[in-house]
């Protein structure tokens, strides 16, 4: 720390300062990423992240993703940065929708009870819908697209809609949309030559709903781990204060000693993947037909 600040704030000199980082990867950090896990933290939007050792990396451009930065995340390594533009902002868009009669609910008690009610009992009936290739199929970009080959000027949409589509089966569309949109994520990885081992959730709806993942599972045909804390932003600019600090070498060290570790793992139901390769065909077809529209 400079004189003038120690003067200031009444500190040492020898106050070690470390630089800012953008939030998300700071929960990365926090949610104990490794090379070729992707670290999602899933909010209101996603932001995805993949971290690759420099060396076998090499002069690779990942194309159609937000950023690929040397040393973002963590230090020597090369920072791959990619990302949905809605996603828990999908569910509560339809939450919303479902919820316009309740503001003429006079009780504010009553009417809050079943607003919070809303996305838990969506799920749990969702999740008990069979499973058909005709079932209502949604486009999730709802606030335009991030990544792959970012587009904010595309728009969602459901399309199979028939006097029998109820609400569970229209929320199941949006959740699986949602979903496909996230493994449209990976696959551009893999194309680009870059290996995705297994996924790593953090974040609210991570750690909320555990009918989403159980689903972003089935669709990705690979485990997702959710991390215990609920704070990994918090706890990730602890781990790189520990390590400006000198009390690690390096913010490895940092995340092996300080990480809280993972509290559930989902993995896919054999059944429902295949399932689901058929649906990210027509995902995928649905997805080029808006665009060659809009």
């Amino acid at each position: 720390m400079s004189a003038q600040w120690a003067d200031r704030l009444g500190l040492s000199t020898d106050v070690v300062v470390g630089i800012g980082a953008f939030d998300a990867h700071m929960g990365a950090v926090g949610g104990q990423v490794e090379p070729y896990y992707l670290s999602k933290v899933m909010g209101t939007s996603t932001c995805d992240m993949l971290v690759v050792p420099t060396e076998e990396l090499g002069d690779k451009l990942v194309r159609g993703i937000c950023g690929q930065v040397p040393g973002s995340v963590i230090p020597a390594m090369i920072g791959l940065e990619a990302g949905q533009s809605a996603f828990g902002d999908i569910y509560a868009w339809f939450k919303n929708l479902l919820a316009w009669p309740l503001q003429f609910v006079e009780d504010a008690d009553q009417r809050k009870s079943i607003e919070s009610r809303i996305i838990k009992e969506l799920s749990e009936a969702a999740a008990k819908l069979p499973l058909h290739e005709d079932d209502e199929l949604a486009v999730d970009w709802l606030n335009g697209r991030r990544t792959p080959d970012a587009s904010q000027l595309l728009k969602g949409a459901i399309k199979g809609l028939n006097l029998g589509s109820d609400a569970p089966a229209i929320f199941k569309a949006l959740v699986e949309a949602s979903c496909f949109g996230a493994r449209a994520i990976v696959d551009r990885f893999i194309e680009e030559g870059v290996p995705v081992k297994g996924l790593i959730g953090v974040g609210g709806v991570a750690k909320k709903s555990p009918y989403i993942m159980q689903v972003m599972a089935d669709i990705m045909n690979m485990p997702i781990k959710i991390h215990k804390s609920e704070q990994t932003c918090a706890t990730g600019a602890a781990m790189f204060a520990a390590t400006a600090a000198g009390i690690y070498e390096n913010v490895e060290q940092a995340m092996d000693a300080m990480g809280q570790g993972f509290d559930v793992e989902y993995h896919p139901i054999p059944e429902h993947v295949a399932y689901y390769a058929k649906r990210m065909e027509q995902y995928k077809a649905f997805g080029k037909f808006i665009e060659e529209t809009i």
